[in-house]
């Protein structure tokens, strides 16, 4: 199986545990909920009780507070006027498009972008959401891992998106799936599609070593979320320095690192919410 069949086998069932997440804890549309995704998260219940109950972090906490960071950024991005458009790769079931584009429904272009079977779902549950995507807000099918060609991430922004326009690509809970070269290899497509563009963000979640080693209960986390994935999950850089290191390498010109809370609990969640920008861009 190729590395994009695999990921994406792997993804599609944490894209219906996510979903109902979002929907059960008021971020999500009714329309995005799934019996699989209700299933799923009944399923993994126990494991999070254990987890809270132990001090240590629960998958839903961390998957709560790192959504909630990313939209407080890109939320900040668009209040400066500096995006006006939106990118979100491997989107999933994620709420986050109908939610913006409802806050801002005319000075914002939102595109969520996915495999094929994905989009045909995520386009079929707008619609049954009362708001079919339109002028504003698209679902496509997208290849993050392709370098060209029909459905590549240059192919989505020559076709749809302004480079006089302020442009973010957002990624929430893609990276683990994939190794460390494959990752890299991303970000040097996402920092090249964005230097086109009047100001260029990308945001994305991101587990670091030292916050494994740092946070209570993370290791159990990491098992837990292996299982969850049906098979391995990497934890590509150790810390924020080397992450910021291999930012730059791929094309980016500053990046940052915000850690996510973890709703309801004093320490953090075991994982950073990454912000960078291209040339041009630095604030």
């Amino acid at each position: 199986m190729s590395e994009k069949r695999a990921g994406s086998a792997r993804i599609s069932p944490t894209a219906h545990f996510t979903g109902y997440v979002w929907y059960r804890n008021g971020l999500g549309d009714p329309a995005l909920r799934t019996r699989t995704g209700r299933l799923l998260v009944a399923a993994f219940s126990p494991f999070d009780r254990a987890a809270r109950l132990a001090g240590g972090p629960a998958l839903e906490d961390v998957l709560l507070g790192r959504h909630r960071a990313i939209d407080e950024r890109l939320d900040l991005a668009i209040q400066r006027g500096e995006v006006q458009q939106v990118l979100e790769v491997a989107a999933g079931l994620s709420p986050r498009g109908l939610r913006f584009t409802r806050r801002h429904p005319h000075d914002l272009f939102y595109i969520e972008g996915d495999l094929p079977a994905m989009a045909r779902r995520k386009r079929q549950a707008l619609s049954r959401a009362g708001e079919p995507p339109g002028a504003h807000h698209l679902v496509v099918e997208i290849d993050a891992l392709a370098d060209d060609g029909p459905g590549s991430l240059v192919d989505v922004a020559t076709r749809f998106f302004d480079p006089s326009r302020g442009l973010a690509i957002i990624t929430e809970g893609l990276l683990n799936y994939f190794d460390r070269a494959a990752v890299e290899g991303m970000w040097a497509r996402f920092a090249r599609v964005l230097e086109r563009h009047r100001f260029g963000l990308y945001l994305s979640d991101l587990h670091l070593g030292d916050d494994m080693e740092r946070v209570r209960g993370a290791r159990a986390f990491a098992a837990l979320v292996s299982l969850f994935a049906r098979g391995r999950v990497h934890f590509h850089f150790g810390d924020s320095g080397e992450a910021g290191r291999a930012l730059l390498s791929a094309g980016f010109a500053e990046a940052r690192f915000f850690p996510a809370a973890r709703p309801g609990a004093a320490g953090p969640a075991p994982v950073q919410i990454l912000e960078a920008l291209t040339a041009g861009s630095a604030r």
